[in-house]
Formats: C-alpha cells, structure tokens, sequence
C-alpha cells in the first residue's frame, strides 16, 4: 500500500516524509519535491545566512523571517554544514556540564551543535550516514546516546555516546558511532520509550513495516526484542508508560502508532505478546502520519500529511479523546491559518509545537482543548517564499530544553534556535 502511495505521488513527493522500504534518495535528488518554480529566486542565500546575533521579532519580521511573538537567537546553514539538506531535529541537554546540543539530521549524517551560547553556536562536527545519503534521517536519546535510523539502505541504527562532545578539541571533527545496530536496515522513524529503555524502529522492512523492538537498557549493547506486524506500516509512533485516565492500563507500556490510514493503539508490556487495544480511522484521511499525547495522556494530537494538498484544507489538525483506550473518538479539528501541510508536532504544557513545512514552525495553545478550542499563539517562518502546501521549509522542532530555546530544522535552510520574545 505504502509503495503504491509513493508511486502516486511521484517526484511531487519526493521529500516528503512517506518512504519507500527498500530505497534510498541521495543527496544529487533532494529538494525535487514540487516546490514553485521560483520560490528559490525568494530563499535566502545558503552561503551568507548563519547567524548567531540575536534578532528580535518585531513588526511582524525577525530579519527576512516573518514571525509572531519568538526571536532569533541563531541558526545555522548548510552550507556550513555541508549537506544539501536537513531533516529530523532532536536535543540533548548534558546533565553534568547544563550544556544545551542540537542533533541536527542531514541527507548525509547527523551534525552536533552546541546551542548553550546562542552568540556563539558552535558546529562541533557530523556522524556521517552509515551507509548511502537520504533525504529521511531519524534521531532520538536515551542515557546520553543518540539513536539514529535512516532510510538509506542498510543503514541500521547508529548508537553515539553524546558524551564525546564534551571534549571536541578541533572542531568540526568527523565522529564514529559506538556501535551499529543491523537487525534492519532501513528505518523511516526511532521512537524511544525512556522509562522502559526500549526503543522500537518503524517503516522497517521487518514486522511488515511495523514496530522492531529493541532493548536499549545498555545503549551500546542494543538486543532484538521482538516486534508488532498485526496493523501494517508504522510511518511514526509514541511509546509511553501509560499514566493517563484510563485506569484500565495504567503502568501498561502503550504504542500508538501513524499507520498510513489508522492509528493503532497496541499494548506492548509483554514484548512477546503484544495486544491490539483498538485502532482509529477518521473522514478525509490522506496519509496518517504522526501524533502526540497531550500531558495528561487524554488526547491524541494528530497530524495528516496529505490532506491539505488531496483535499484542499488548510493545515488540519485532529485531536481524539483517549480517555477510554479501547473507545476512541474524534474531539475536535483544528484548522490552521495557512494552506501549508502540517508535519511533526510535539506537546509540551500547554503548547503544541508544530512543524508546518512552508509556514514554519506554529506555537498552538491547547491550554483550552477540553473545550475544544486551540488558538495559534505565535510563529516563527523559515521559509519566506510563501505558505503553499508543498514539501519545503521546516520538518521537524525540538521544545524542550530548560532554556526555552526551540531548535528547528528546515529542509532548505537548516538549523535555526528561536525563543519566546519577552
């Protein structure tokens, strides 16, 4: 089903986040994704755009970027990254020294950034691609590893102590991962459930693309547990110790996955006998792809790839009420302020921090979400040339860290670390 949605969407798709399980897409191919012919006239210039002055957002600009309410405090290109495009985005906050890192996905590795002084980021160095480029590159942490999965073939998951950044004496330097799992090879997405120390790749060729466990428990000695075929394809998932209000599976270990046309609900606690607890389907679908609980695990948040382009809304967002595990229902839709196609989102308090490709990244308050009210409380645009529904501009955003810095990732231009304005 997955390769003929690929074949569908043909070269328009290319970058986009749906996969193919055994290709890769090099670097000579990215960013051939159906953006406007002259929307590159309208970027800013690779080789004169790293920043790490501040710019406030102020009359509606930060700089050339059109925001609301979040500031510039750097970014860098990729140019100075030398990669011909980003990807996924995640942090790591160094407990022994507070020093802040943006983990940066590249069509050729995974660069490592030290955002701590924003007037001084510093490029420490890249973990090239364990195999072949690729436009999809996935990244996620546990006991100070960074866990990295690619859909370039054969790649497997790269384990990096992050440890090792403390202690760059020529940057930027090229690393070595520590070890390098190959129970698959390609991955499209690594999802990490660090209360139980077990990590689960999706988009496998394994489990018919659906969850590989893996124990990560000790992170450079990762071992096969196991996996989850029964719903499909897993494009993006969240794994959590469930604490919700469902009382039914408290302590339980929950998956919930993005799978194409559904959300599957699965308990996992028994790694040899996972169990369906239900799954979801909802009108309109167009591609399911990825989806966040909100704090008090009673809703879903869910982002679908391709509506706003087969379907014609503007950036939708749904939200299902999980209070009953086994009987979920659609809460509330959320339609955004641009015609720009939603990508990864995470929840942290009472925001809802959403990569929306072209329009940037979107602040949602969903402080109001038992009554079904979510309201757009800022933004910040790394992609002036305009808010059409293609697949350029930012893919994914970090919320975080302590600091309240934001790490984004933007296809065209890279890495950008904003904040809230005062």
């Amino acid at each position: 089903m997955y390769k003929t949605l690929l074949i569908i969407l043909g070269l328009f798709f290319l970058l986009g986040c749906s996969n193919n399980d055994d290709s890769s897409v090099s670097d000579s191919s990215d960013n051939d994704n159906g953006s406007l012919p002259n929307d590159d006239d309208m970027l800013p210039d690779p080789d004169e755009n790293s920043e790490t002055m501040f710019i406030p957002c102020s009359n509606g600009m930060a700089g050339i970027y059109p925001c609301s309410g979040y500031d510039l405090l750097g970014q860098i290109n990729l140019t100075d990254l030398s990669a011909s495009s980003a990807n996924d985005i995640w942090g790591w906050t160094d407990t022994t020294t507070g020093k802040e890192y943006a983990l940066v996905g590249l069509s050729n590795g995974t660069a490592f950034v030290d955002i701590t002084d924003t007037e001084e980021l510093i490029y420490l160095g890249k973990l090239p691609t364990a195999t072949l480029s690729s436009s999809w590159r996935d990244i996620k942490v546990y006991q100070d590893h960074a866990f990295i999965v690619s859909e370039a073939g054969g790649h497997g998951m790269q384990v990096f102590d992050l440890t090792k950044l403390r202690n760059v004496m020529n940057a930027p330097e090229t690393f070595e991962a520590d070890t390098r799992y190959t129970g698959f090879g390609n991955a499209h997405n690594i999802v990490i459930n660090e209360v139980s120390g077990y990590a689960y790749a999706v988009g496998t060729g394994t489990f018919n693309g659906g969850a590989h466990f893996i124990d990560i428990q000790d992170p450079k000695n990762p071992i096969a547990a196991g996996g989850y075929a029964a719903n499909g394809y897993s494009h993006d998932a969240q794994v959590v110790t469930y604490n919700g209000p469902d009382a039914d599976y408290t302590g339980q270990e929950i998956f919930i996955g993005a799978n194409e046309n559904q959300v599957a609900i699965v308990d996992i606690s028994d790694k040899d006998n996972p169990i369906q607890i239900s799954n979801i389907q909802y009108t309109n679908i167009g591609y399911t792809h990825q989806g966040w609980f909100s704090e008090d695990q009673r809703y879903f948040i869910l982002g679908d790839e391709l509506d706003e382009i087969q379907l014609g809304f503007d950036s939708r967002t749904l939200v299902f009420d999980l209070s009953d595990l086994d009987n979920p229902i659609l809460h509330h839709t959320y339609l955004g302020e641009t015609a720009a196609i939603d990508h990864n989102g995470y929840v942290k308090g009472d925001a809802f921090y959403l990569a929306n490709y072209t329009a940037g990244v979107r602040i949602l308050d969903i402080s109001g979400i038992d009554g079904q009210s979510i309201v757009e409380e800022g933004f910040f645009d790394t992609y002036p040339p305009s808010n059409t529904a293609a697949f350029e501009g930012v893919w994914s955003v970090y919320p975080y860290f302590e600091s309240e810095k934001i790490i984004v990732n933007d296809i065209n231009s890279g890495l950008f670390v904003i904040k809230k304005s005062n």
